[in-house]
């Protein structure tokens, strides 16, 4: 049953992401020819105002047809000098609206997490942690916060001038600053110590660790803050540019020498993922499955608007990029240019996948 919720969840940001570009097509005067919920064949559809709208047998995801995209490929095949097309085709538009279509696809996803994250800072949640007072274990040959000089004992009261009150706020601002210096303010026996530390990078999971555990003798129960609704949007909108700024942030430590079997997840895994998280958070509350529900999707959510806009042939990003060197150049781009790079482009995306099917196959087989 899991699946399915995974499968579900997954699809909805994937037709959500199509319909960023069907609206924004219509709005530019584009003919969207067809809008399918779903892939596969067609099992049932409706003719409104010159678009088919369809809801597919596989559950996958979705689409959105719009006049002129197979333009490129006929340029090509008829070794055309430049991609035209009517007035009402993508190619046959100005490039700036072209590039706002190949915008809006990730642009939505990222409002979904806006609105995910503001729905999180509505809502609030229970949470348990513990103290801010860290442990070091001896015996363990390496601590770069023993070797910056914390000992057991110290309280973690800041970390590059956040405040620190519990040991998940320790745990969040140490495990997104891999490989970094960070300034820690600790309190021991009443006095404040400051100390530099260079994180570590686990290599496993591509975050940061200093190598300090909790003090397991104290268990907290804490909330979250809840906020009215505008304040909620504004935190939601802070949280999602954090998270689109960290993912940004992950896809250069990939290049650091980190385990991408770990580290870059496969449709496989996002989906089990996301039906664990439905299956086991609503076992524990409504409350508790909808805030873990809309945590996950958000960052899902947002993965899926920063790989988007990646500059690579076939994916938006290449859309967006074409699009706004024709306006530098004040010309079409010479579709056989376009096609030796889209090469490129489509050997990234096969690399990155193959990376994902090989994770998620050892990951299952693990399990």
């Amino acid at each position: 049953m899991k699946w399915l919720y995974g499968i579900l969840c997954l699809f909805f940001l994937i037709v959500f992401h199509e319909f960023g570009h069907f609206l924004a097509a219509k709005l530019f005067g584009v003919k969207v020819e067809s809008f399918s919920i779903g892939f596969g064949p067609v099992l049932l559809h409706r003719t409104v105002h010159g678009t088919d709208y369809r809801l597919s047998l596989i559950p996958l995801g979705g689409y959105c047809g719009m006049k002129g995209e197979k333009d490129f490929q006929k340029a090509i095949e008829e070794k055309l000098p430049e991609v035209g097309g009517d007035a009402d085709s993508l190619y046959g538009i100005h490039p700036f609206k072209r590039a706002l279509i190949g915008f809006a696809g990730p642009f939505f996803n990222f409002i979904f997490a806006v609105i995910a994250c503001a729905f999180i800072n509505g809502i609030g949640y229970t949470y348990y942690t513990y103290s801010n007072r860290v442990l070091i274990n001896n015996q363990v040959t390496s601590s770069v916060a023993r070797d910056a000089g914390i000992i057991s004992g110290d309280k973690i009261i800041k970390i590059n001038e956040k405040e620190i009150t519990d040991f998940s706020g320790l745990i969040e601002e140490v495990s997104t600053r891999p490989d970094e210096d960070i300034i820690v303010v600790v309190d021991r026996d009443g006095k404040e110590l400051t100390f530099t530390v260079h994180t570590e990078l686990d290599k496993s999971t591509g975050t940061g660790k200093i190598g300090v555990a909790a003090d397991t003798s104290e268990l907290f129960e804490k909330e979250s803050p809840r906020y009215g609704f505008f304040a909620s949007i504004g935190h939601g909108f802070i949280d999602a540019i954090k998270s689109a700024g960290l993912t940004i942030k992950s896809i250069g430590i990939l290049f650091k020498g980190v385990d991408m079997n770990n580290a870059v997840s496969g449709p496989a895994r996002v989906t089990e993922m996301l039906g664990s998280t439905v299956k086991e958070g609503f076992s524990e509350g409504l409350r508790i499955g909808f805030i873990s529900l809309m945590s996950l999707m958000s960052v899902i959510s947002i993965s899926l608007f920063i790989m988007n806009l990646l500059p690579v042939p076939i994916l938006d990003g290449g859309l967006i990029l074409i699009a706004f060197i024709e306006i530098i150049i004040r010309r079409r781009v010479n579709p056989r240019i376009q096609y030796y790079v889209q090469f490129i482009g489509l050997a990234f995306i096969a690399f990155i996948f193959i990376i994902g099917l090989k994770g998620d196959i050892l990951y299952f087989i693990k399990k």
